[in-house]
């Protein structure tokens, strides 16, 4: 008798075990021991003009409020939303065309957007209420040069080398064709630039886009001294018709927009400019000018080198 109750015995401690192995399996798989998938995005600490702010490491998103757009285009970044003058401008509109028009005071179209990083100018309104919607990140504008500015936008978007890369590369490239263009027009010879806005006319220094930037600072051409007593600090001059041949230089680089008043080029005053009679005007499409950043960039420095290169 005490044979059989040994493997009786045996038998039903393999049944409990085996039913408290299924119990225990069901058991963690009713609780969930899995742990659920983390579905935020991993964020990043930014050093900004106003202090650490918190971005996404890899940006989707991005609503652009007033420049710099190009910029985040160029590192491979989506832009949902842009300004104004950001979509039209032509170097910028291929990347640009599902992009939406918003503004600053366009909060809930924003929200709609549903961005993950917000980036403007510091005058911009309403940063507080931006910022619920999502990181919000400004820059003052001139506050740093800019190829520095490109590197800034870079180190946002956590793509700091890129920025980098494509900077040293164009500073190589614009110097180089700088060289080429002096040993063709002389190291003496001057450059204004010069733009008909409306019914305004203004002449710029080597920090307000227009190409000002890589004709003076990469480039090293030279500005004629007149246009440096009135624009090299303040960055531009409103200049009248009649006083126009005070500021031309041995070349012209004209911004024009397509709804301006150019009536001026047809008075003499202009037509007897030396740059005038001698084919020294390179007329360059005003959308768009007025940005710095790489792509315009690109495209400016192509222009430049076919105007005075014939390249």
């Amino acid at each position: 008798m005490k044979k059989l109750l040994i493997p009786f015995t045996l038998l039903l401690l393999l049944v409990i075990s085996a039913c408290g192995g299924n119990n225990s399996t069901s058991e963690n798989e009713g609780s969930g021991t899995t742990p659920p998938k983390d579905n935020k995005p991993e964020m990043i600490t930014y050093e900004s003009e106003n202090g650490p702010v918190e971005v996404p490491a890899d940006p989707q998103r991005v609503v652009l409020l007033s420049g710099f757009t190009g910029n985040v285009i160029d590192l491979g970044v989506n832009v949902v939303g842009a300004d104004s003058w950001s979509l039209n401008s032509p170097a910028l509109a291929e990347e640009l065309k599902d992009a939406v028009e918003v503004t600053d005071e366009s909060l809930e179209q924003i929200l709609e957007l549903e961005p993950d990083l917000i980036i403007g100018l510091s005058t911009i309104k309403n940063v507080d209420k931006l910022s619920e919607i999502a990181p919000t990140v400004t820059y003052t504008w001139g506050k740093v040069d800019y190829l520095t500015q490109h590197i800034e936008i870079g180190k946002l978007l956590n793509k700091e080398e890129e920025a980098k890369a494509w900077v040293d590369d164009f500073k190589a490239r614009a110097e180089a064709a700088g060289e080429e263009i002096k040993a063709k027009i002389g190291e003496d010879a001057t450059v204004s630039v010069i733009e008909s806005y409306g019914k305004d006319l203004y002449v710029f220094g080597e920090n307000w886009a227009r190409g000002t930037e890589i004709l003076y600072q990469a480039m090293g051409l030279k500005m004629p001294e007149k246009v440096k007593e009135v624009a090299l600090e303040s960055g531009y001059y409103t200049l009248s018709s009649e006083v126009l041949p005070e500021y031309a230089g041995d070349y012209i680089v004209l911004s024009k927009y397509s709804d301006s008043d150019t009536s001026f080029q047809e008075t003499e005053t202009y037509k007897n400019i030396p740059a005038v009679k001698n084919n020294r005007v390179f007329e360059m499409e005003g959308n768009g000018a007025s940005f710095s950043d790489p792509i315009t960039l690109e495209k400016q420095l192509t222009f430049f080198k076919e105007s005075f290169l014939g390249q």
